[in-house]
Order: C-alpha cells, then structure tokens, then sequence
C-alpha cells in the first residue's frame, strides 16, 4: 500500500518540523521505527468503565483486537471515549448517548487514523460510537463484549433485567420475602457480560451483526466464552484488510441494511429501543427512514427467537442453538441477502452454513412462536407524529382497550401518588406519565413501563395498559405505549390529558385516540404553560435546546449527517 493512500500519513509520514511532533512524542510508549512506515493505522475506540460493568472486560478484550491487528500487519492505537453505564448513571444514560457520540466523531476523524475497532457493549455505548463513527465514516468493524452467562436462582434460570420488574412486583405484593430477594439478586449476574435477555444490549449487538457491522456470529457469544476474544482478535485482523479494500460504514449501512436490522429485529423479538437507536444512526449515514418503516417491515414478521422477555429462554442459550445466523438464514426470503458486510462477503454468503440445534429457542417460519411479532406504530390524536408498543410483550387481551385515565404529571408525581391506597384505579384504567421524554426527564428514561399499584398487585392483576413519552428497558414486558411524539414537554396533546379522560388503544388498527373534543384540548392548551429545561447548564441545556423527538431518534439536530474524515489544518 502506498503511503499516500493513508489517512495516517497526513500525520506519520510528514517530514520536517510536523512530522516530528507527530511521530517523537508518539515513540516514549517504546514505538519501533517500522510502526511509522505507512502500515494501517487502527484505533480501537474502547467504551471500557469500572462504572459500566457491562464492559468492565474490555481491556482484556483489547488486547485481543491488538493481536489481530499486529499480525494483519496494522498498528493499533487502543483510545477512551465516554462509557454510559445503563445501571449507573443518573437520571439516565439515554441523557449522554449524543454526548458520547460527540466523543467518538471528534475523537476518531481528529487523529491519525485508517480504520477503527469499536468495542461496545451496554445499551448505549453501542448506538453512541457507532453514531460518532458513522459521522466520520472510515473502515470501521465493531466487537460487542457479549452477554453474561445465564442466572441462576432456586434452580431456575433468571434473567437480568426481566426478573428484576419480575421479582421487584412479586417483593411489593408480598409473594417474595426480603431475604428471597438479596439471594435473587446475587444470583443474577453471574459473569462479566452485559444483560442476558433479549434486551436492549443484546438487541444491539444483534442489530450490529444483521446491518453487517461485525463478523458473523459475533452477537450472542458469551463474554465469558474463549470464542469472544477470538473474535475479538479476528476482526483484529479484519479491519486492515477493510482498510486496504476502502470498505467503509457507509458502504455497509445502506438502506437495504438498516431494512434488514428492522427485519431481524422482529424476528429476534428485540427491544424497542432499536426504533430511537437505528433511526439516529440512519441520520448519522444520510438513510432516510420513518416510524412508518418499522410497522410496515417489522410487524408482520414472525417472532422465531424463544427469550425473556418475549419468551423463555436467554441468550446463552441462543448461542448455543445457532444465534443470528440461524434467524438470518430463516427469515431470509424478507430480507436482502446480496448486501456486503464488514467480512467483504455477502448477508447470504455468511450464513449458507447457518444451522439451528435447537429450534425451541429458535423456531422457523412455518412454525414460529408468534405469527406477527415486530413494532407496532399507533397513531391518533394522542401521537400525532407516532408512539410505539411491542405486541411479542404485551398481553393480547389488552391489545384492544378503552380506559379511563389515571395521569400522572411527571415521574416524582408517579412515585408519590402509585402506592396511594386512595388512588382512584383499577385494572381498567389506562395508566399515563408525562414529561419523561427527550426534553422532559431530559434524556427519554426507561420509565415506561410503571410499575403497578401496589393494590392491584395484591388483587393479582399483572398488566395494565400504560402510555407515555418515555422509554422502556428492553427487559421489560407489558401493554406498554412508549416514544409518545410530540412529547408533553414540547406541547403535545399527552401533557393536555386529565384524570378521567377516555384513551383508546387499538393496535390492530394502529390507533391512540384521546376522546376529548378538539375545542377542550384547545381550552386546556390556553392554560398550560412549559417550564422544563429552564435551570439546564452545560450538556445538559445543549441537549435540551437541540434534541429531537423521539419519532426522529432523538438525535441533536446538529448532529445529523456527516463531518467527514478530512482535516485541513496541523495543531502546530
């Protein structure tokens, strides 16, 4: 490879007064003259934290992508960026995904780089580097940390997340005591890893392998598994070839790829946070996709994978019956099979040999576990621009339903008023939270899926219809109406609803409707006024004045699109 087809050489390969600041401070990690002889560059972006424990073992897995890289003939450079502990951070890590993107963007296109590693792993260190690196748009492969190995708990397995809302519910109702609860909870999380159900993290590492961004395979192997740093170290390797081919993400993130994620998302029963992370990220590539996309290619596609919280299984037990290829290979007559991918082959070139071992974790078409799975998107007076609801972990009687609403304004109103013995509901109400959006939590929380009143626990009811502009963890189940948009903290009719309003919820025929007249609404808007965001400083009020709604990924609007990797001026 020549020299002058690097990026890096703009920086290694100078002469003179730049190409010694460029190259001397560079050579007190010990640095041999040969790593500056025009071989690739590879930067590998490591979301690695303490404070993320999904990805405490990424300075292992590191090492791993080093090798590859070393014996493809690179020169890896490992880098921080931003790490968003989704268990962590406060009020929420959706609040920094744009921020950590930022991180990524700046980071990758300011150094000398040709190619990049991104390791990733919780929520949203996946959307976020893979936004940032979008933007830039060099060769790029990404290596998820993979999921934790199953819990365990009285002889039963136990995922994270889903059994958290489980066992929590079970705590308050009185049918788990204390003690039962601590024991749960050290058996839970048993191995480094991140979540193990079909939540949002493995969500995302199942929507990087059906866009093409990593090797085939590389979603479901457990982070403890020897195979992941195996595959650690083979796209090590890989991505020095991707330089040398100038394979870069947007010739990998097309509109037939993100076509295929929605697809494959359906069929794994995936977390609806994809519909905010995958939007944002078709932004960052220049793909123009809407809410209607996803309902029109993901909801009646049938749901072939077996697992909480769609399910029973976890996703231990996907890798073992074949994991994505397996469901790529079944569903493939919906999807397009000729795209490329970050092997240089094609989506049906990587799973010809695809093979399922065990098909109750992963049915088939013609027999699957539910006949239409996917995102449902509702529309009506009460989402003007979309809101969303999961059918795979909803309850189908509820599917079609008329309540009275019991409204709560915001989350603090949610937590002092659910308990109330006094509270005026039942199992027919709809319940409704407002301002947990973009702008009004800020950063959308997974707040979604409310808890339910302790009374009606204790009467054993276990789902209500429950609406808001929130969000919910991918863990979580429930008749549950999320990413309502307009959110109520921009004037949307959700922040005009009262206590004893008639909501209509129809999935089959994609309707929210507020039954108040257009003239009440339109008095009611006369007298609410918006307060959010008026004491935000820093970040955070750039968030709060920038971000979109959630229907358009919840981006900033001054994110969208490219910077490129070129820069023109030296730092000296």
């Amino acid at each position: 490879m020549k020299k002058k087809q690097l990026r890096s050489h703009q920086w290694f390969g100078r002469e003179g007064k730049m190409g010694m600041i460029y190259r001397s401070w560079m050579r007190n990690q010990g640095i041999p003259d040969n790593q500056f002889d025009g071989r690739p560059v590879i930067g590998i972006c490591n979301t690695w934290s303490e404070l993320t424990p999904c990805n405490a073992h990424f300075r292992e897995l590191a090492e791993s992508v080093k090798k590859g890289v070393y014996e493809a003939g690179g020169f890896p450079l490992e880098f921080p960026i931003t790490s968003l502990g989704e268990t962590m951070m406060r009020p929420t890590a959706m609040l920094f995904r744009n921020l950590a993107s930022m991180d990524a963007e700046e980071t990758i296109r300011a150094n000398p780089l040709d190619g990049v590693v991104l390791l990733c792993g919780c929520d949203k260190t996946t959307p976020s580097s893979l936004m940032g690196a979008a933007s830039v748009n060099l060769p790029t492969i990404v290596v998820s940390g993979g999921p934790m190995l199953n819990g365990k708990y009285q002889n039963t397995d136990i995922g994270s997340g889903t059994h958290v809302w489980k066992f929590s519910e079970d705590l308050r109702s009185g049918k788990m005591t204390p003690r039962q609860f601590s024991m749960a909870e050290a058996c839970m999380s048993r191995s480094r890893g991140h979540c193990m159900t079909m939540g949002t993290a493995s969500t995302m590492a199942s929507m990087i392998e059906s866009l093409g961004m990593t090797l085939p395979g590389g979603a479901a192997i457990p982070a403890a598994d020897s195979r992941r740093k195996v595959l650690a170290q083979l796209a090590g390797r890989r991505i020095v070839g991707m330089v040398e081919e100038d394979l870069k993400i947007s010739d990998i993130i097309t509109r037939e790829a993100i076509e295929n994620a929605i697809v494959v998302n359906a069929g794994i029963g995936g977390s609806t946070n994809l519909v905010i992370h995958l939007t944002a990220i078709a932004g960052r590539v220049g793909v123009k996709i809407d809410l209607d996309d996803y309902d029109k290619l993901g909801s009646n596609v049938p749901l072939l994978v077996n697992l909480l919280p769609s399910g029973k299984y976890l996703m231990e037990d996907f890798y073992y019956a074949g994991g994505v290829p397996v469901v790529i290979k079944e569903l493939q007559d919906l999807l397009h099979m000729d795209v490329i991918t970050a092997n240089g082959k094609t989506m049906a070139e990587n799973v010809s040999d695809a093979e399922c071992y065990n098909k109750d974790v992963i049915a088939t078409v013609a027999d699957p576990i539910q006949e239409a799975a996917g995102i449902a998107v509702l529309r009506g007076n009460l989402a003007a621009n979309g809101a969303i609801i999961k059918p795979s972990a909803a309850t189908e009687a509820l599917m079609v339903h008329k309540g009275k609403a019991v409204v709560f304004e915001n989350i603090n109103d949610f937590y002092a008023k659910i308990d109330n013995p006094d509270l005026d509901i039942d199992e027919n109400s709809i319940m409704v939270l407002k301002n947990v959006g973009p702008k009004g939590y800020p950063g959308m929380a997974e707040v979604g899926n409310m808890p339910l009143p302790k009374k009606l626990l204790a009467k054993g009811v276990e789902d209500m219809v429950r609406i808001s502009d929130g969000r919910m963890s991918g863990t979580a189940y429930g008749t549950v109406v999320l990413h309502v948009s307009p959110e109520a903290a921009v004037g949307g009719n959700l922040a005009l609803v009262q206590d004893g309003d008639i909501i209509e919820l129809d999935v089959p025929n994609r309707k929210l409707q507020l039954h108040v007249a257009d003239d009440e609404l339109e008095r009611r808007r006369s007298q609410y006024s918006r307060e959010n965001g008026k004491d935000a400083r820093g970040y955070v009020k750039l968030y709060v004045d920038h971000v979109l709604q959630a229907d358009q990924g919840a981006d900033m609007d001054f994110l969208v699109g490219k910077s490129g990797s070129y820069v023109a001026k030296d730092n000296h």
